[in-house]
């Protein structure tokens, strides 16, 4: 008779999915399902230290100077971030948030006609044209007319992001994307996509994941296809009750099979799938997580952008890192008040200080 499921079981299963071996950029990108992407860098932006741990070789900025020869599209999903090009057809068609007057429908039809015409461009090198000025946008002040377009066209799937110049969007115009798939197969193949990433979770938290899915999905959380999925999955998906909560994971998968051990020390960015899910992590883990980047200073408790730290497949702190005159500077707080006492965490943790000064290509 097989024993029963454990938090310990559960904790390990979540670890050893996600930090799989590295491999090629793609392949991992595939593997995740969907990588957040955060223009914070601190040392690096969360996309690149994401990737750092799951990709041979990876140096920060790799995605964005590669990005254009491979198969994947920046795209809103749980947050803004990148997927593999064959799930963007699980997310269109979308409704635009803001209806399209006949006047904005006039102006969308000449961007479209600019950039086929011109090929892909930045807002400003057609600002003149269009000659639509500044408007109002989500946040209270002004931008460009023709970059806020380009964003509403960028929703719904008829413009595609090319490539960055400088951090900054180069749009082309594309067909919106077609699929064959219903809308319940689209829903179901979501939470499929869901728990690629995000697994193993509790159906609670498989709720908070189909919330944000409301921007990225929008026409499929009006009409209630999601909350239909969620209760073919309470049907279809493998689970187990553990500690009164029920638990989900990907179909083929079992808790019980967790890959091999690690003794390694790993930084982890705060949006890595490993501390996304912020109660999950409390449960796993014994302490609560919080991104302070945006809490003032006098009230952080960790640190500006701290970093969890990983060892031996539990987070025992965290460290604020940064580069300094070119040489990196790294601070450390432990949950316990003080670090492991044995050297094997000295010598882990070094060698991740140095795959991190690699990873940031400093001498």
């Amino acid at each position: 008779m097989a024993s029963p499921l454990t938090l310990e079981a559960l904790r390990l299963y979540a670890v050893r999915r996600t930090l799989f071996r590295p491999t090629t950029l793609l392949t991992a990108i595939r593997k995740l399902g969907f990588v957040q992407a955060d223009p914070i860098r601190a040392p690096a932006r969360a996309q690149d230290l994401i990737l750092r741990l799951r990709v041979n070789n990876y140096r920060a900025g790799d995605l964005e100077r590669r990005y254009p020869r491979l198969a994947i599209e920046e795209e809103l999903f749980v947050n803004y971030g990148f997927v593999p090009r064959e799930h963007v057809s699980l997310l269109q068609p979308r409704t635009p948030r803001r209806a399209f007057t006949a006047t904005d429908e006039k102006h969308a039809q000449r961007l479209i006609a600019l950039l086929r015409e011109r090929g892909p461009s930045r807002a400003h090198e057609l600002a003149d044209e269009l000659s639509l000025g500044r408007r109002t946008n989500a946040w209270g002040g002004t931008s460009n007319a023709v970059t806020q377009l380009m964003e509403r066209l960028h929703y719904q799937g008829r413009l595609r992001v090319a490539l960055r110049v400088n951090g900054q969007r180069v749009y082309a115009a594309v067909e919106p994307p077609q699929t064959a798939l219903s809308e319940a197969e689209r829903a179901d193949a979501l939470i499929d996509l869901l728990l690629k990433k995000y697994a193993p979770t509790t159906f609670r938290g498989l709720g908070v994941l189909l919330r944000t899915m409301r921007y990225a999905a929008p026409e499929l959380h009006a009409n209630g296809a999601l909350k239909a999925a969620v209760v073919r999955a309470r049907e279809r998906l493998p689970q187990a009750t553990v500690d009164g909560s029920v638990w989900c994971w990907p179909q083929g998968e079992s808790p019980s099979r967790v890959g091999e051990e690690d003794d390694g020390v790993r930084l982890l960015a705060p949006f890595d799938p490993i501390v996304w899910d912020r109660e999950r992590f409390e449960t796993f883990f014994g302490f609560a997580y919080r991104f302070e980047a945006y809490t003032p200073a006098e009230k952080r408790v960790r640190g500006y952008y701290a970093l969890p730290m990983l060892y031996r497949d539990r987070v025992i702190g965290w460290g604020n890192l940064a580069v300094v005159s070119g040489a990196l500077q790294a601070q450390f707080g432990y949950d316990a008040g003080k670090p492991p006492r044995e050297a094997l965490f000295r010598r882990e943790l070094e060698q991740e200080l140095e795959r991190m000064r690699e990873f940031l290509a400093l001498a």
